[in-house]
């Protein structure tokens, strides 16, 4: 039994209390220097329990983030990486200058976007098409195109009497004159050994009726009203106008006479008779002195007189004549005309004859080839 016969009731586990307090008392010396040295305690005795000592120097790993935060992180880089350098070392910034910087890079982010979305607006761009622009282009051109080719053809269909628009190039200055090169019933003609048969005799019923007179650059032409009319081979024409030719362009048996009048008859289908009344110089012409004296004068500008003008007065006293199938004389030198050139010429004087020369010294188309035509003639 112990001396101190208490201590039976100490537990057991209160003394491997106290053990454990001491034992690190004891290890690390006492407060007091001159204190004797603690004996040490078996380590066996008592367990030590593990001290964690961290690592000087380094940093622990960091705790593994969730899935969201790292997609929140990622999406924060682009704005982290582009923050001024400067920013972890320099002072703290004011709000205002952290909502300046945001405002900033906001714009710049804005205005590269905008650049992007050009850039790519431009590179999908469809390039034009190359046929639309030609077309384009083409009817740009083609509108010049027209008004010079109609300049052209205003300057060529210019047709004269001699030089490069002459009758010789007639057929060649306009597609519509052909006729004037390749037809093979072009007038005038020069009439020789006619048939000669009892023709029905032209029925003129002309009566005074008003006129108007116009220079248009080829000859004098007199534009009548109507219900002047003529009748042959049953069918009746309306007299349109009349002109003048110097020399003139019929010939009889190779003979040419001063100037020619050529009347100029429509039906009401559109066919053509013309009646030619050839002129010498003799006594001075009434009518035709009336046409002078009202003279346009300017080329182009029409006169029309007060009065009347009786076109019995161009016809011959006698009324026979030579009848073929011809053409116009002028451009488009149409075929299908009905010619009627009266065998007796009519008379005016010198000076009715100088007049027209000093207006038109020669418009009168060469002879044509004949190619074997009918040509009638009146008994």
């Amino acid at each position: 039994m112990s001396r101190y016969p208490f201590t039976q009731f100490i537990p057991a586990f209160l003394i491997a209390a106290v053990a454990c307090a001491v034992a690190p008392m004891a290890a690390h010396g006492s407060d007091d220097p001159h204190a004797a040295p603690a004996k040490p305690i078996p380590a066996a005795a008592v367990p030590a329990a593990p001290i964690a000592t961290p690592k000087v120097g380094k940093e622990s790993p960091p705790a593994p983030e969730s899935k969201a935060a790292a997609q929140s992180k990622t999406a924060a880089q682009p704005e982290a990486k582009d923050a001024p350098r400067d920013a972890k070392s320099g002072p703290t910034a004011t709000p205002q200058e952290v909502a300046a910087r945001i405002a900033e890079r906001l714009a710049a982010l804005r205005t590269a976007k905008s650049e992007k979305n050009l850039r790519e607006a431009t590179a999908h761009r469809p390039a034009p098409k190359k046929r639309m622009v030609e077309k384009a282009d083409g009817a740009a051109d083609g509108k010049e195109a027209h008004e010079d080719m109609h300049k052209d053809m205003h300057k060529e269909t210019h047709w004269s009497y001699g030089g490069e628009g002459g009758p010789v190039r007639w057929g060649e200055m306009n597609p519509e004159w052909a006729k004037c090169s390749t037809g093979n019933r072009q007038s005038p003609i020069d009439i020789r050994s006619g048939i000669k048969v009892d023709l029905e005799q032209i029925a003129f019923d002309y009566k005074p009726s008003g006129f108007s007179i116009i220079d248009n650059g080829h000859t004098i032409q007199v534009n009548l009203g109507a219900g002047n009319h003529i009748t042959v081979g049953n069918r009746m024409y309306e007299l349109v106008q009349f002109h003048f030719h110097r020399p003139s362009e019929e010939k009889i048996d190779g003979r040419s006479y001063d100037m020619v009048a050529h009347l100029v008859h429509k039906d009401a289908s559109g066919k053509l008779a013309v009646v030619a009344v050839l002129i010498e110089r003799g006594a001075a012409r009434k009518l035709v002195q009336t046409v002078w004296n009202n003279l346009p004068l300017e080329k182009n500008e029409t006169v029309t007189p007060a009065g009347a003008l009786d076109m019995n007065g161009i016809l011959p006293t006698r009324r026979e004549y030579y009848t073929y199938m011809g053409s116009l004389t002028t451009p488009p030198c149409s075929e299908g005309v009905l010619w009627m050139v009266m065998k007796e010429p009519v008379a005016v004087s010198q000076d009715q004859l100088d007049i027209f020369a000093r207006l038109y010294q020669m418009n009168a188309r060469p002879i044509q080839l004949s190619s074997e035509r009918l040509v009638k003639e009146s008994n």
